[in-house]
C-alpha cells in the first residue's frame, strides 16, 4: 500500500558539517585518543629539505566572515618537485597535510617546505604550487584550488596562463610577509572570489 504522499516531507540536505572533522580530524573536533598522530596531521617530517615555511589565511565567505570550521587538505610536491613515489623524491615529505581553521579566529596555518617545479604533461614546468582541497558549511561538494607564491616566475605556468579573466589569477597567489611567511586567503564569493578549479 502506498503512504500519501502530501504525510511526508522532504528530508532537508546536509552539507558539510561538523561530522567531517570528527570523522577526519577526531582529536581538532575534542575526541582525542583515536589515533597516536591524527592522518595527515604535517605534510613533512623532521629533516626535510629546503626552505621550511608557514602560510596562513582565512576561509571568507561572501560577507567577508572567517569560517571557523573549514577543514582543508593539502598536496604538494618536495623541494625538488617530486612527489612521494617518484625516483628521487624526499623520504621526509608526505606531500599531504590535514588541518582546519582555528575554532575561535578562524585563521588557518599550514607548515610545510616550499615546493619545487612540477613538470607538467607534454615536458611544460609548472610554477611552484600547493594544491588545496577546502569543506565547511554551506559547501556541498569540496572546492579545489592551488597556492602559487608571489615571489616566483609564474609567468609560464599552464594553468596560470589558462584563466581567461586574467586579474582573477592573482587570487591563487600567496603573498610573502617576512622571511618563510605567507599570507593566502580563500574567498568562497564576492569581491575577490578565489577561482576554484575542475581538475
Amino acid at each position: 500500500m502506498v503512504q500519501k504522499l502530501d504525510r511526508l516531507q522532504e528530508t532537508p540536505s546536509q552539507t558539510a558539517g561538523p561530522y567531517v572533522h570528527i570523522g577526519c580530524m577526531p582529536t581538532y573536533a575534542g575526541n582525542g585518543g583515536s589515533y597516536d598522530i591524527e592522518i595527515g596531521e604535517s605534510p613533512i617530517a623532521e629533516g626535510a629539505q629546503g626552505e621550511v615555511i608557514e602560510i596562513t589565511g582565512e576561509v571568507r565567505d561572501g560577507t567577508g566572515w572567517a569560517l571557523r570550521d573549514a577543514m582543508l587538505e593539502s598536496w604538494q610536491a618536495d623541494a625538488s618537485g617530486l612527489f612521494p613515489g617518484q625516483e628521487g623524491a624526499d623520504p621526509k615529505v608526505t606531500g599531504f597535510c590535514r588541518f582546519g581553521a582555528d575554532a575561535e579566529t578562524g585563521k588557518f596555518t599550514l607548515r610545510t617546505v616550499k615546493p619545487g617545479a612540477v613538470k607538467a604533461r607534454g615536458g611544460a614546468m609548472q610554477a611552484p604550487h600547493i594544491s588545496l582541497w577546502i569543506v565547511a558549511r554551506g559547501i556541498n561538494t569540496g572546492l579545489q584550488t592551488r597556492i602559487y607564491f608571489e615571489d616566483d616566475d609564474l609567468s609560464g605556468d599552464p594553468l596560470l596562463n589558462r584563466i581567461e579573466q586574467k586579474n582573477r589569477a592573482g587570487t591563487l597567489v600567496a603573498k610573502k610577509t617576512g622571511p618563510g611567511q605567507y599570507a593566502f586567503d580563500v574567498v568562497l564569493q564576492g569581491d575577490g572570489e578565489t577561482v576554484f578549479l575542475d581538475i
